[in-house]
């Protein structure tokens, strides 16, 4: 178990060192937690890469510590080292595939050049409805669903335990796509405040790692999708008047 836990940490950290650090390329510090990356004049397979790099990296910063309970159950069951390995590759695969989704959108938005040197939406009204859309999506029954499968890992040892890498890896798909269900529309926001913006990452990173693993996470979604939806009233009226 000290093990697992001391590997998750070392990943979790190198992750996050990765990022403060710039992902791989010349930075600016643009002051409340915003930097601005140094892109080259256009998009180049070697830039989309970097970029592709940076979601994959930043989602493993910010997802694996509100996995970590259910790796540690797992790892704690049967032969739990290599089945919780390879559940977390199937649940890390999930968050692959959303960071291929992540960085196209990234390239469509610079195409029409709707974001700023931060990487966040320049219009006023748009970052709005993001934050209106983000908000709504809290209280979709497709995301309480979502919550209620991630806060209850249960489900995945009650009936079969896992005892084969097969399984583990499709354990972990399923889960991961739960979690990707639970927790992409806060990903969003990163849109609106800016892709590299440290503080922004740190605080979904929590906020993720509430509703997922505190007893009352379905109350603290509401509650944030209350938020969500007044700042983005109050951000289209603001940039409307």
């Amino acid at each position: 178990m000290k093990t697992v836990v001391a590997a998750l940490a070392c990943i979790v950290a190198l992750s996050w060192l990765y990022l403060i650090t710039g992902a791989g390329m010349p930075t600016m510090d643009m002051g409340g937690g915003k930097v601005m990356l140094m892109p080259p004049p256009s998009w180049s397979i070697g830039y989309a890469a970097i970029m592709f790099a940076m979601w994959s990296i930043m989602m493993v910063a910010m997802m694996v510590p509100s996995a970590t309970p259910t790796i540690l159950r797992i790892a704690s069951s049967a032969e739990g080292i290599f089945e919780a390995a390879f559940f977390s590759a199937g649940y890390l695969i999930v968050w692959i595939g959303f960071s291929a989704v992540a960085t196209a959108a990234q390239f469509a938005f610079d195409s029409m050049h709707v974001l700023s040197d931060s990487m966040a939406i320049r219009s006023g009204v748009l970052a709005g409805l993001t934050i209106v859309g983000a908000g709504l999506y809290q209280l979709s029954p497709l995301k309480q669903n979502c919550l209620r499968y991630c806060c209850s890992s249960k489900s995945l040892l009650a009936d079969d335990p896992i005892q084969s890498p097969s399984l583990a890896v499709r354990a972990g798909l399923s889960y991961g796509a739960s979690c990707l269900g639970c927790c992409w529309g806060l990903m969003c926001l990163l849109f609106v405040v800016g892709v590299m913006n440290l503080y922004w990452i740190s605080a979904i990173t929590i906020w993720v790692l509430a509703e997922k693993t505190l007893p009352w996470g379905l109350r603290i979604a509401r509650v944030t999708a209350v938020g969500l939806i007044g700042w983005g009233c109050v951000a289209i009226a603001i940039a409307a008047f």
